[in-house]
């Protein structure tokens, strides 16, 4: 059971095509989706570490080496600044009329999120509370 874990983990293999040496690939799936939800694993580990610290085997420093770290194919040459404001139709309100596109988007994000909360408030019989 457990190779078959860990063999489908080890290669990405979709449950289904896990080769039937390990046995039905459901029991596997259940069995791996078992002990996830009620934290076999996390115990199984804290178990393995706690014994290789014991002895020494563990060495608990970190080394990061950054040069192994690669950028998606999508952040080269991507904006250091805003894009520009587009281009309204009407005139704007005073009160925004100042702000960059960005503070301006804010503020509306804050306005959004306040109207939900009064809703839901509304919606659950209390009064409105603004944080």
């Amino acid at each position: 059971m457990i190779d078959g874990i860990l063999h489908r983990v080890r290669t990405g293999v979709q449950w289904r095509d896990l080769p039937e040496r390990f046995g039905p690939w459901k029991t596997v799936y259940e069995r791996h989706r078992l002990w996830s939800a009620d934290g076999t694993w996390e115990r199984l580990l804290h178990q393995v570490q706690a014994a290789a610290d014991a002895t020494g085997d563990i060495d608990w420093d970190i080394a990061v080496d950054s040069t192994i770290v690669r950028a998606h194919q999508h952040a080269a040459g991507a904006r250091t600044e805003p894009p520009p404001a587009p281009a309204s139709k009407g005139a704007e309100t005073a009160e925004h009329q100042d702000e960059t596109p960005w503070q301006n988007l804010l503020a509306r994000l804050v306005e959004v999120v306040q109207e939900v909360r009064h809703w839901a408030a509304r919606a659950a019989g209390s009064p409105a509370s603004s944080t």
